[in-house]
């Protein structure tokens, strides 16, 4: 965290400082709200919690070095007294993002954010000091803690931006205020919130909107049409494109190579273009790729550089097209950390470009929060199945029996109740040589997932 006194955080975070805390201390390292990482010169966030209360944890956390603790109840170490935490952390964030030179890049989409911020998060680090959200920790607590690491000579944050109501992404901006934006895609998902796709475009355009505030840039998909109109009625916004299928856009990939299921491709700039050799699986990364590269030219870098900053970017968040290969030869892809429509078709389709000497194999969980739409997405996630050469199809848990009646073409589908009897089936039909996908809403499978796993990753 960029360092400041106790006293200029109490006033930054409208809190009280305890008697026993000393004003004039310099805070020179991170505020944790893990008593387990805070550390000498730090802050601790003592969050109420429904099983654990972390006001029993500051001593703990004096105890290691903090100099004080952001509470709301009383303690015995040196504190800042505040009415709520989440507040304190959020109003610290705007005082610590006010109070550095970095340059803030926020990314927005119904699909691919994270994956997407990765990479934008690697190429802006080969340019200088970098901070980017961990996996996706973009909710209430996660962003305002993300923007707390900055740091005196971070030059870039970048920050994942997630919704699931109108006005949240606005509150995030207000936050930490992106110079630049980036608009992935408008998908149905998060319709528990929404309501409707409508209303999702709705939300993701309060990036641009919020950009045009400021004279920002803003990096849209040219391919998604909810997403190329955001810019309209806009005038003091610098709107870019990128898209694949699309003309005239700023940033475009041509000759594109599937590969292994790893794509490569020409990447044009308004600059001019370079080769890419991406080390991510599935077609809709050369989208996420070109988004970064347009964060990338906007910072200054040269199509060669861009290119070679993408060709070496590697997967930073866990069960997102996680393809790894077992000692009897089966491949497995694990993109089981969430799933919805779009989603569910891009890895879908990746497993039906990845060669394989045996059989392609799809399981797959409940997509969740689609609501009344949730029976014709799952139907519909049979047939891509099916047009992805799924040989068989293996359904996880209660509404996605909707995924088997649409894989009529299948030549085997069976549905189970839950992750046991899946991970059952594996074992008596599982051939080496196989390729597995397995995708499900969070939790849904991940059980499959891990069972898959070589014991020497597990242990890891």
């Amino acid at each position: 965290m960029i360092p400041m006194s106790l006293a200029e955080i109490a006033q930054a975070v409208e809190g009280r400082l305890s008697d026993s805390a000393d004003p004039e201390a310099i805070v020179t390292g991170g505020i944790e709200f893990d008593s387990r990482k805070a550390g000498p010169g730090g802050l601790f966030l003592a969050i109420p919690g429904e099983k654990v209360d972390g006001h029993t944890f500051a001593a703990k956390a004096a105890a290691q070095g903090a100099l004080a603790t952001i509470a709301t109840e009383p303690i015995d170490t040196p504190a800042i007294y505040v009415d709520n935490g989440i507040d304190a952390l959020t109003r610290l964030a705007k005082h610590v993002a006010a109070a550095s030179d970095a340059i803030i890049i926020g990314v927005t989409g119904s699909n691919g954010k994270t994956s997407t911020k990765d990479i934008i998060g690697q190429v802006c680090a080969d340019l200088g000091p970098t901070v980017a959200t961990e996996g996706n920790f973009n909710n209430e607590l996660g962003h305002p803690y993300t923007v707390c690491r900055v740091e005196p000579d971070t030059e870039y944050l970048v920050l994942e931006l997630a919704a699931r109501g109108l006005g949240h992404i606005t509150q995030l901006c207000e936050i930490a205020p992106p110079k630049i934006g980036v608009v992935l895609n408008v998908g149905i998902s998060h319709l528990d919130g929404f309501g409707d796709i409508e209303t999702t475009a709705k939300a993701k355009s309060e990036l641009p909107r919020y950009l045009n505030r400021y004279t920002g840039d803003v990096i849209l998909n040219a391919d998604d049409p909810r997403v190329k109109a955001m810019a309209e009625g806009l005038p003091d916004i610098n709107d870019l494109y990128f898209g694949i299928d699309s003309e005239n856009t700023d940033f475009f990939a041509e000759n594109i190579d599937p590969g292994d299921g790893r794509h490569s491709f020409t990447l044009w700039t308004p600059e001019g273009s370079a080769r890419v050799n991406l080390q991510f699986w599935g077609r809709h990364h050369v989208y996420n790729a070109l988004a970064a590269a347009g964060v990338a030219r906007q910072l200054g870098a040269k199509p060669d550089q861009i290119a070679a900053s993408l060709s070496k970017a590697g997967r930073r968040s866990e069960r997102r097209m996680d393809v790894f290969t077992r000692a009897d030869g089966t491949t497995v892809i694990d993109d089981s950390y969430n799933a919805n429509p779009a989603s569910m078709g891009a890895a879908l389709r990746a497993l039906g470009q990845v060669p394989t000497e045996g059989r392609r194999i799809a399981v797959l969980g409940l997509m969740a929060d689609l609501e009344e739409q949730s029976e014709s997405c799952h139907r519909r996630v049979g047939e891509q199945a099916a047009e992805a050469g799924v040989d068989e199809l293996i359904a996880v848990g209660d509404g996605t029996q909707y995924i088997i009646e649409g894989a009529d073409a299948v030549a085997s589908t069976t549905h189970v109740l839950d992750q046991p009897a899946a991970i059952e089936l594996l074992r008596q039909r599982l051939r080496p040589g196989d390729t597995v996908l397995v995708k499900g809403s969070r939790y849904r499978t991940w059980d499959v997932a891990d069972f898959l796993r070589p014991k020497e990753d597990k242990d890891q």
